[in-house]
């Protein structure tokens, strides 16, 4: 508590100090106020002094007013200081400043002061204008509510795939199958996380498909095999199973996260087309079958790149040839023409930015990059300035016949985030108002 002073003018040299205060008779009739509590407020010092707070101040809202009364009343009765929980009040700014109510929000800490004889002589309010604070709270609480939605519209994208999606931690254990591989196995979840999901593979494959798993996660390296996996009615059917792991900013695999497509009957007629070999015009006409099935599956997965809530590229060759653009890859480059034209030549201010480089260091060694809360300053329209955007983004090169042909290229965008964690960095930093 601050120490009792006798008279009002003895509070003067309080009103030098960068924090804004007010004083208040123990009946709520303003005595005084700094300057600088004035300024904030945008009141005048002739026109509150001598008069109750409450008119001063007069009643907008009546939870608002209530908990100033309360408070206040609070000093009163037991003569011990009490915080006021954080109100908006609006100010109404003067005609020279362009009239109308400013948004603000208060925190106030009101004071006892007694005399002597340990009566409650004066009540000192301090204040402080939260408003800055209070919006950028509200704009990330804002910010992280987006974040869940996007994750719950990912999470609602895996359950409606139409291949078989699970996850697993580090150590390669399984934590998440989808609803699909649920329904094709029969099973609860429960029973296939862990190590569960391997029960459920043939005898003849399972020694195979455990050593083919835990040779891609202790070596991190992307996982690809086949095997028969029992289903609902107790047949087994063929799969192709495929896994990528998920890393951290320092690179560590924070997670794994594949697939498996059901592919027996594909296989079977392999099988029967190769059995069948003597009958070649059957054969040609099964092989052509055989051919478009997989275009058309090959299509489907375009498709749902095409969805993902995410930027999707796929570039080909050295020269990093757009063959594939997801359209919110597009809409980050309105205007540009990117399918069939190298990545030089669309975006050219991105290769002196130090990007071709690492594409060029993924393509060469065919091991991914991983890029958090990078900095890329884009040009999206041919006569607009370069913009800063900031993403989260993986570089993973992909082969054909063993040999790197291109690299896909997975990215979040990012922006806001940084943006906000940067202006609530720069409040923290700033001194109290005022000072």
């Amino acid at each position: 508590m601050l120490p009792p002073l006798s008279a009002p003018g003895t509070f003067y040299s309080l009103w030098q100090l960068p924090e804004h205060y007010m004083l208040v008779a123990p009946d709520f009739t303003i005595l005084d106020a700094s300057d600088r509590y004035l300024t904030a407020t945008l009141l005048e010092r002739a026109a509150i002094v001598g008069r109750d707070v409450f008119e001063v101040f007069p009643r907008e809202e009546q939870s608002e007013w209530q908990v100033l009364f309360d408070s206040l009343d609070h000093v009163r009765q037991h003569a011990t200081a009490h915080t006021m929980p954080r109100i908006r009040y609006d100010l109404q700014r003067p005609a020279g400043q362009g009239g109308g109510l400013e948004e603000r929000y208060w925190q106030t800490t009101n004071y006892p002061q007694l005399d002597d004889q340990g009566r409650l002589q004066y009540i000192l309010l301090k204040t402080e204008d939260v408003t800055e604070q209070h919006r950028a709270e509200q704009q990330a609480t804002v910010m992280e509510r987006e974040l869940r939605e996007s994750q719950e519209r990912s999470r609602f994208i895996l359950e409606s795939l139409p291949v078989m999606v699970w996850t697993t931690r580090p150590d390669g254990a399984a934590d998440y199958f989808n609803q699909r591989w649920l329904s094709f196995t029969s099973q609860p979840l429960a029973a296939e996380t862990d190590w569960g999901w391997l029960e459920g593979v043939h005898p003849d494959d399972r020694a195979g498909a455990a050593t083919a798993w835990r040779g891609a996660y202790e070596s991190g390296q992307a996982y690809q095999t086949e095997y028969r996996l029992r289903c609902a009615d107790g047949h087994y059917r063929w799969v192709l199973a495929l896994g990528v792991p998920r890393h951290s900013a320092e690179g560590i695999i924070s997670m794994w996260v594949g697939c498996c497509t059901d592919i027996h009957d594909q296989k079977t007629m392999v099988q029967e087309l190769l059995l069948a070999s003597e009958e070649q015009a059957a054969l040609s006409d099964q092989a052509y079958q055989a051919y478009q099935l997989a275009r058309s599956q090959r299509e489907t997965f375009y498709a749902l790149f095409m969805q993902a809530p995410a930027l999707i590229a796929i570039l080909r060759g050295p020269e990093y040839v757009f063959e594939l653009a997801n359209p919110l890859y597009e809409e980050l480059l309105p205007g540009r023409d990117l399918l069939g034209r190298p990545l030089a030549e669309v975006l050219p201010e991105i290769i002196e930015q130090g990007f071709g480089a690492l594409l060029d260091q993924v393509y060469q060694t065919g091991e991914p990059y991983y890029g958090k809360q990078v900095l890329a300053q884009l040009q999206r329209h041919p006569t607009a300035p370069p913009e800063d955007r900031y993403f989260d983004f993986t570089y993973q090169a992909f082969k054909e016949n063993g040999k790197t042909v291109g690299i896909f290229v997975f990215a979040f965008e990012v922006t806001e985030l940084v943006q906000v964690r940067q202006q609530l960095q720069t409040l923290m930093a700033r001194p109290p108002a005022g000072a």
